[in-house]
Formats: C-alpha cells, structure tokens, sequence
C-alpha cells in the first residue's frame, strides 16, 4: 500500500511539471533579457553576477521558502490559490470593506483579480520569448515572428472548448524534457566558465545592490520575473496536493533553473555581446530551432496552465459571491479542474491579442509583467499574517520574523516593478481595477438585494394559517420555489399566488449557500425544516470548489422526509429588474446600474444548476436598489 502511495506522489510529481511549472519553467526565455535592457542595454561581470546571485535567491527564499513551506500551509481543504487563503480570514466584524478585516479581503479581492492580468500577460510574452529564439539563428525570421505568435495564441484559446483532458496527460512529460534541456544546456555553459557559481554566495548579490543604489534597483524588476509563476503554484496546488507540487520543486524544477540562469550568466561573463537574448546562446547554431520548437511547445503549455487557473479563481469567485454566474462547462468526465468558461475565455484572448500586437516583443511586455504579479505577492504576504495569527494561533514574534523578512523582499520587487507604470505595467493594473470594481459592486449589489427582499418578504406564519384555514386554494402537483435568501415563505410564493390564486400541495422553498470552504461534507449538504402544510424549507451548501446539483440535494431532502418528487415538481425562480428606489438609493447610480447589467446578464437558473427546462418557470417582479 505504501509502495502504491509512493508510485502516485511520482505521477503527481510528474504531471504538476505541466500543470504549476509552465510559468516559472519558462521565465528563462526573458529574464535575463530583461535585466539587460533595465541595465541599459549594456552589462558588466559584475551585473551579470550580482544579478544572478539575487535570481538564485530569490528563487530559494521567495518560492521554495515563502510558498513551497509557509505559504501551501494555508489551504483551504487542500485547495490553494489567493481567494481560498481570502476564505480563511477572520470574518469582518461589521459589513463593508473600508475596516479591519474588510480591507484585507479586499486585498484578497484585488490580488484575485491581478491574476487575471497575469493570465493575459504570460502567454504573450511567453509566446514571443519562445519565437524570437528564431531571430537567433537568422534575421529573415524577424518580419513573422509577431504574426506566427498571434496564430499560435488564437489557436491556443479557440481549442479551449475541446478541453485538454487527454492532451493533459502529455504536458508532465513534455516539460520534463524541457528541464532536462535547459539543465543541460546550463550545465555546458557553467562548465566552461565555472567561475559563476561564486554567485550562489548571497553576500554578493547584497553588494550589489548597496554599491549601485538605484541602478541596481532597477534591475531588481527584470530579476522578478523569474518568480512570476509562484502564485500559479499556490493556485494550482489543489490540482494535486502539497507532496507532489514540493517533490517536484524540489527534485527537478529548482535545480533545473538554477543551472539555466548561472549558464546564462556564464555566456554573458564570456562574451556580453550575447546577452541580448543569452537564453538561445547557449546552444550551437545547429541547436537552435529544435530548441524554439521545445520552447514554444512550453510555453503554450504555461499559457493553458494560467487559462485553466483564470477558469478555476472565476468559478471560486462566483461560488463565493463575488462574481455572478456565468456560463461553466466541463470538459472531462475525470477531472474536475477541466471546464471551460467562455466569457473569460474570449476576453483573454481579444486582450493577450491586443497587448501581443501592441507591445510587439517580448522585452516591451517586461515592463507590463512584473507589476500585476509583484503586487498580488506581496498582498498574499499581508493576508498570510492574518492566518498566522488568528488560524494558526502563532505568537507575534513568529510571525513578525517570517513576515517581515519576506515584506521586505515583496516591498522591494513591488517598489522596482512600479518603476516599469509607465512602460506598461498600467495595463494589468487597470485590468485587475476594472475586474475589482466588477467583484465588489456584484458582492455589494447581491447583499442590497437579499436585504430588500427580506424587508418585504411574506409573513410566512400568516400563509401556513390561510392554507390550514382553507382560504388559499391548493393544486395537485409539486413545485420548488428557488429563493435568494434563507426565507422559509419567500416573495416569490407571494408572486405565484397573485398571478395563480393558489398553491401546489406540495411545495417547497430552496435555498442554495456556497460556504466559504473548498467542500461540504455530503453528510451536511441537505437541511429540511418541514413548516406544516405541504411546506417545507430546504437549504443546502456546497463548497466554493464544488458543482451544485439541486436534483440529487432534492433526492437526499427526500430521504429526510421532504416529501417532494424532484422528477415531477416545477422549478420557479424570480426573474428580477433592478430599478432605482424613488426615495434614498441603496446603491449608487452608477454601481447601480453596472449591477443591473450584470445582473441581467448572469447566466440563468436553469444553466447554472442544472435544472429541466422544460419543468423551469421565471416570474418577473421588480426590485428597487
């Protein structure tokens, strides 16, 4: 049996290669480029070790230290990813997000939606990193190397539909390959100039930075980018679980990276006139285009590796409230973590499209990349503070000595990468804003709602006594009155017997609750309180990771003697406008109305919970916001 688990942690292994480490497996294309380019365009002996040394470093102490150790404790259910550690916060102690524990989830909030200015960022500039090896070998390639990356990422994002399911199963081994390449490739380089380890001495990246003052601090931005897949590998954590992510880390990954970036350091410390693009130099001429070949094949592996998680954070984002419903398919029968979401689909390809063509190489998109990432980084430190101490109940010295050290180096990198606004790190930032005010007004507007609808729901006391009493006429049949908050006899009860003048014999109101776990144990998912009359208040909970299916929770209401027949009974649900209030506005005029427009264009009842079309019926009303 140990033998069994043993061989399953190695697949996972394996596979997490494809899965967490597209991103940081494929930074070499352009993180040494880049440092060139925030050196001036021209580096010394001493640049290209000193910034080595801070890449290596950088590496130990940011993703194996911060992430690989502290961070992927803080799971929620063995699901990781910003928004999960959101989900283990404190609760705030009083509605809003302007105090306390309100401003930390909006941190969480706003480091979510950073992600997606990631995911459009990383397969361009990865893309292009992999393509503009061709301009290595000849400059004949240089005129299609945009229009070739442009081809290769709407194809990318048009097979989304397909699902990689069995495609998946390749990425592991394929990127297996790829790092046993650049290790290679490393290992000849350093061979040759084996005076570069003395890199791998962190006093020497330190003096660096303190004898060139803000020169070097420049460089700090182009040495980021070799981090830019660590939150990646918390988000994808629950793909396949803490062991395998951090056997692969450290088995092959780290030590993959390390020999590939102090080979490249080696090519520039023997000929600088290299270092434009140093990744490429360090194979023969003959090498080069079966290596654009490997690394193109990489990096669309990284780009469908941060598709997939910008698909994963919008479903936890709207089981948890934060995002309305949008259209989900799943694309595997086997893997949850397979489904295709097309509104987020679409959207990332016209934008990845936009800023390909408008930033046109992979160093102009540099200065754009950083600054989403360094950023969520550096929000994900402040929230794991809160966790230390009010989950994991450490003292304040623990936690100021972890926290503050890694506050430092995050401060550092998101100071260096703010230097880069300018140079297109606005662009992720007005993505993330934008999908950040989309969250909170969503969030804002559902909670004004649910309090107008309680403000006139039905007594429901007093319909139970006119049914008992005979005065409200009862049908045959069953019908499920799905409400929007925990009412026993909601408004839409109140609605059916105006337009009908009566009730079913059997009804039953429903409420569905995303608890802000990963899972809810199916043993919980179902509660019945039976009202008298045929009525009966049903609520069940999933987990924000979780497919709501409401024929199956009606089956184990059933069981709890909830006498409804799912496969007979008609399913009711409001169909709502959101309308101004004559007098004092819940909402903002604006808000109000990006509400509205989300609202009327979520997806509908029937989509999203798998309801039977043709037993579903929507009865309009009208609620003042």
């Amino acid at each position: 049996m140990a033998q069994d688990n043993q061989r399953g942690v190695v697949v996972s292994a394996l596979a997490a290669l494809g899965i967490v480490y597209g991103d940081l497996g494929t930074s070499p294309l352009y993180t040494f480029q880049t440092v060139v380019g925030d050196a001036g365009g021209t580096i010394t002996r001493e640049i290209a070790l000193g910034s080595l040394s801070l890449i290596v470093w950088a590496l130990i102490v940011v993703i194996t230290f911060k992430y690989c150790v502290v961070v992927m404790r803080a799971d929620n259910q063995g699901e990781g990813g910003i928004l999960a550690l959101m989900s283990l916060l404190k609760p705030p102690s009083r509605p809003g997000l302007m105090h306390g524990s309100g401003l930390l989830i909006a941190a969480g909030l706003f480091g979510a939606a950073l992600i997606y200015g990631d995911g459009i960022i990383t397969p361009a500039i990865s893309v292009l990193g992999a393509l503009e090896g061709l301009d290595v070998a000849t400059s004949a390639f240089k005129p299609f190397i945009l229009p070739i990356a442009v081809a290769i990422l709407v194809i990318l994002f048009a097979a989304q539909p397909l699902g990689t399911a069995k495609l998946g199963r390749a990425f592991g081994p394929v990127m297996l390959v790829w790092f046993a390449v650049i290790a290679a490739m490393g290992a000849v380089a350093i061979a040759r100039s084996p005076g570069v380890l003395q890199a791998l001495d962190p006093l020497l990246g330190l003096r660096f930075l303190l004898h060139h003052g803000f020169g070097s601090f420049t460089v700090l931005g182009g040495v980021f980018l070799a981090l830019t897949g660590g939150e990646a590998l918390y988000a994808d954590m629950g793909h396949l679980g803490r062991r395998p992510v951090r056997l692969s880390w450290g088995t092959i990954v780290l030590p993959a990276l390390l020999l590939n970036y102090a080979g490249q350091a080696a090519q520039i410390v023997r000929d600088p006139s290299l270092a434009k693009n140093s990744f490429f130099s360090e194979v023969p001429h003959w090498g080069v285009y079966p290596l654009v070949i490997l690394a193109t094949i990489a990096t669309i592996i990284a780009s469908q590796a941060i598709i997939t998680g910008a698909f994963s954070l919008t479903r936890q984002a709207m089981q948890l409230g934060w995002m309305p419903g949008l259209i989900i398919h799943q694309t595997s029968d086997e893997e949850y973590g397979q489904i295709y979401v097309p509104l987020v689909n679409w959207t990332m390809m016209i934008a990845t499209i936009a800023i390909t063509v408008g930033f046109g190489s992979s160093a102009r998109l540099a200065g754009a990349f950083g600054t989403a990432v360094s950023t969520t980084m550096l929000l994900t430190t402040i929230l794991l503070a809160d966790v230390m101490r009010n989950r994991w109940r450490w003292g304040w010295p623990a936690i100021l000595s972890v926290v503050g050290i890694l506050l430092v180096i995050d401060i550092a990198f998101f100071a260096a990468n703010l230097l880069k606004i300018l140079d297109g790190g606005f662009v992720p930032l007005l993505f993330g804003l934008a999908l950040f005010v989309i969250m909170i007004t969503w969030h804002e507007g559902v909670a004004r709602m649910r309090a107008s609808l309680k403000a006139t729901a039905p007594d429901g006391d007093a319909v139970i006594a006119a049914v008992r009493d005979g005065r409200i006429p009862r049908t045959e049949g069953h019908a499920v009155f799905l409400t929007r908050g925990p009412t026993a006899v909601p408004l839409l009860v109140a609605r059916h017997l105006t337009m009908f003048g009566a009730l079913p014999e059997r009804v039953v109101s429903l409420f569905v609750r995303f608890e802000a776990t990963a899972r809810v144990p199916a043993s919980e998912r179902v509660t019945v309180q039976a009202l008298g009359e045929g009525f009966w208040y049903v609520e069940v909970r999933f987990g924000f990771v979780e497919i709501p299916n409401l024929v199956m929770a009606l089956e184990e209401a059933r069981r709890q003697d909830c006498r409804i027949d799912a496969d007979r009974a008609i399913f009711f649900a409001a169909h709502d406008d959101i309308v101004p209030k004559a007098q004092r506005p819940r909402m903002f005029g604006p808000q109000r109305l990006l509400f509205a427009l989300q609202y009327r264009n979520a997806v509908r009842t029937p989509d999203r919970f798998a309801l039977p079309r043709d037993r579903f019926f929507e009865l309009g009303r009208q609620i003042e916001l």
